[in-house]
């Protein structure tokens, strides 16, 4: 089944926040940010703004009804800053005005009087400071310092890996509109529409059920929509409960970039060990987050990079430390991986150093140490892998040795082009870290017309959650997909939802979906048995027409419907459903927190023009461990698309601050994102085909965020093409590896000191 939005994207009618109609009397927001990234604010001067025709008025924190405060997990980020500003861009004032030009020039106009204060962009020199989110969080499996005297082999090194900016087509924004006895309905850009509504009642005092979120669909998200779209929509309800009319602020590209977070930069520092078999015996990391200003969710990313630093791999003694560092950038925030990107490019940078140090192939030490059924991960979990499958097929299919054979040929003809190849699975944990967070409900309705309307808690932004939800509608109930809708998200048909996010969007709605679907589909046969005289088991619904032990009966959907509302039958369901099984104990750090794991492996092929620096993916090889899949389209799509955010996050995505804390790169002309010209010439994608059980709706795995992990592999794929070029190449781990990287890497005559990989070896010359 196609994408149930495809026609709608493609003439353009699809419906997003900017295509909603305008009340009469809807009113213009902007938001004036702070100019400095750490001051103390004296005072705000408004006097010109004031002066703007259109204005309406301007809101400061003095203004705010309920509390000044929109943390999640940490209430530590005030909506309006009052008094301490912690990062440039900080949202400091809202301006309302008749337009939205008019709300733009008077945000021109104001001047902020603040005594600067020292900026921190650094999470190694926060973390030195003092400067914690929160107390450090540690996963610890086996005795490293037992495992030590053992090791043949000893690497270490530095890690420096940036963020990356979401860039979701659609902008940050929201619309409220006041409603009656004191009510507010907004419409938000948000993956998390409960968040908002939590948010704003905190921030407006207004209760939660006089609060509805309204979402039909983002124009992307990534995760930078679920915990940071309540900013903009506090802001807009604010000044509609105090205006009385409706307020919309969809932000500017280069507001947007500028006063919203990334995905986290980390810097770590590790220590490998391996025997002469290559297995790893010990590793040891240390992660900086650079966390931003506030903790937004940072805590959860971080728990997440532990559970995934040791990728796909088994290692019997593990220990893993993370702080979580108070820096003055933008809070950094979720995207596409959750902090489980950052911890398996730490371990992948590990394995290299090791194998560069060996002389050897990376692949060799990553095929010895893959995990295996049985085999635990350090947060005490077993595993069910597919790891071991998922190579063995990529050898099979694509033969990566011939290929090797093939770049080492290529590379002996070409003196300035050089080819370079790695080989990347992935391991990644589908479930929130947070258990409570893993429910979901969803509200089924049956018209009297036989037609089905389907309400949940998931956010439709292009990852076809919609499609999947109606597919277990349609082919529970035996129906043609035509007769079932799905509405837009609101929080006053499901409530209490989690965000779309964690690769759990359709296994936690579409399992509530299914639940409440099947509820109905007793009552409907229940009227079969009774008429016919048969046994439930009996009974099934295929095209529209009830079976009897394979046998078409003179019952169909239509008279099975009818025959119930006549005979007062309820034809609606709330559905709820909780994910069983997960739990994780954060005081000893060992638990099973995710529901399964999606495994897979790609072969990344690039070629690096070694005279100006500049490079292409030539070809994307991957086996990926679908389970089975419900719709191979969508789920394709959402496997090319993560392979391309991921490989543009590791070779051509730069967030760059200046020293004050300053974003340099704030617009499409400074920071550089995949275009079609960016694509691999050639992704290839084959499904591992296994009978294992799993806890995902249809036994169909997510597929959101793992394959964006297929990408860290053009990394070291170009490392590769690299040291072919020039052997004694100083590579230091440091991520994106941009054209100017590759160019000073071939060139350079002396090694960067602050990254200089530090390699160390026992028993070996």
């Amino acid at each position: 089944m196609k994408n149930i939005d495809a026609d709608t994207h493609l003439t353009g009618t699809s419906v997003y926040l900017d295509d909603l109609p305008l009340l009469q009397g809807t009113l213009f927001a902007a938001a004036y940010g702070a100019p400095v990234a750490h001051g103390i604010l004296r005072r705000l001067d408004i006097s010109e703004a004031l002066q703007i025709p259109g204005l309406v008025r301007i809101f400061t924190a003095k203004d705010i009804p309920g509390e000044n405060q929109i943390g999640g997990i940490i209430p530590d980020e005030p909506l309006l800053a009052d008094h301490h500003i912690h990062f440039a861009g900080m949202p400091l004032a809202l301006v309302v005005a008749h337009n939205r030009d008019a709300a733009r020039a008077a945000v021109k106009k104001i001047q902020a009087i603040i005594d600067p204060l020292e900026v921190i962009t650094n999470p190694r020199i926060a973390q030195a400071r003092g400067e914690l989110i929160m107390p450090p969080k540690s996963v610890i499996q086996g005795d490293t310092a037992e495992a030590w005297p053992r090791c043949t082999h000893i690497f270490e090194g530095a890690i420096d890996i940036n963020g990356q900016e979401h860039l979701y087509i659609e902008t940050q924004g929201a619309y409220a509109i006041p409603q009656e006895h004191g009510a507010l309905k907004v419409y938000s850009s948000t993956q998390g529409p409960t968040a908002v509504q939590r948010t704003i009642a905190r921030v407006s005092g207004i209760p939660m059920h006089r609060i509805e979120v309204v979402v039909t669909r983002l124009g992307g998200g990534f995760g930078g929509k679920e915990d940071q779209a309540n900013t903009w929509a506090a802001l807009c309800a604010l000044a509609a409960q105090l205006l009385h009319r409706p307020v919309k602020y969809a932000l500017h590209r280069m507001e947007d970039m500028t006063m919203t977070g990334k995905r986290h930069p980390y810097m770590a520092d590790f220590k490998i060990g391996l025997d002469a078999a290559l297995k790893i015996l010990a590793y040891e990391v240390t992660f900086f987050q650079n966390a931003g200003a506030s903790a937004d969710l940072s805590p959860a990313v971080l728990q997440r990079t532990l559970f995934h630093c040791t990728n796909a791999y088994y290692i019997p003694n593990v220990s893993a430390t993370a702080y979580s560092c108070r820096t003055h950038l933008p809070p950094n925030t979720a995207f596409r991986g959750f902090g489980g990107p950052q911890g398996m490019y730490v371990i992948e940078a590990a394995i290299a150093a090791a194998a560069t140090g060996l002389h050897i192939d990376k692949a060799q030490i990553q095929r010895a140490n893959l995990i295996q059924t049985g085999d635990a991960f350090p947060y005490g979990q077993i595993a069910e892998s597919e790891a071991v499958s998922s190579w063995q097929k990529a050898e099979s299919l694509y033969e990566p040795d011939k290929i090797r054979a093939s770049i080492h040929a290529f590379n002996a003809a070409h003196s300035l082009v050089k080819k370079g190849m790695a080989l990347m699975p992935i391991c990644f944990g589908i479930s929130f870290t947070n258990t409570l967070m893993n429910n979901a409900r969803s509200l089924v309705h049956i018209y009297s017309d036989g037609s089905v309307g389907i309400s949940t808690g998931a956010v439709e932004m292009g990852q076809g959650v919609n499609t999947k939800i109606l597919q277990v509608a349609a082919q529970t109930f035996g129906i043609s997909y035509e007769r079932v809708k799905i509405n837009a998200t609101s929080t006053y048909t499901v409530a209490n939802t989690s965000p779309s996010a964690a690769s759990a969007t359709t296994d936690l709605n579409g399992k509530a979906t299914l639940i409440a679907c099947n509820a109905l589909l007793e009552r409907l046969l229940d009227l079969v048995v009774k008429d016919l005289g048969v046994e439930r088991k009996c009974l099934s619904i295929q095209q529209e027409v009830v079976l009897n032990n394979g046998v078409p009966t003179d019952w169909n959907w239509v008279r099975l419907v009818n025959t119930a509302f006549v005979q007062r039958v309820a034809l609606s369901e709330n559905g709820h459903y909780a994910t069983p099984v997960i739990h994780y104990d954060p005081i000893s750090g060992k638990g099973h927190p995710f529901a399964y794991h999606v495994y897979g492996t790609a072969i990344i092929e690039v070629t690096v023009d070694c005279l100006r620096g500049t490079y292409e993916t030539d070809s994307v090889k991957v086996v990926h461990d679908f389970g089975r899949s419900m719709n191979p389209d969508i789920d394709r799509g959402q496997i090319e698309g993560g392979i391309v955010q991921g490989i543009g996050w590791m070779t051509l995505e730069e967030v760059i601050y200046n020293q004050e804390g300053k974003l340099l790169s704030n617009a499409l002309s400074t920071y550089k994102v995949p275009d079609i010209y960016a694509v691999p010439k050639e992704i290839l994608i084959e499904h591992l085909h296994t009978d294992m059980d799993n806890l995902a709706i249809f036994r169909s795995k997510a597929v959101g965020e793992p394959p964006l992990m297929y990408g860290i592999g053009a990394w070291f794929a170009l490392r590769d093409a690299i040291l072919a070029f020039r052997p004694d190449a100083v590579l230091p781990f440091v991520a994106p590896m941009t054209p100017e990287k590759v160019l000073m890497a071939l060139y350079a005559k002396q090694p960067v000191p602050a990254y200089e990989e530090k390699v160390s070896h026992l028993g070996i010359d």
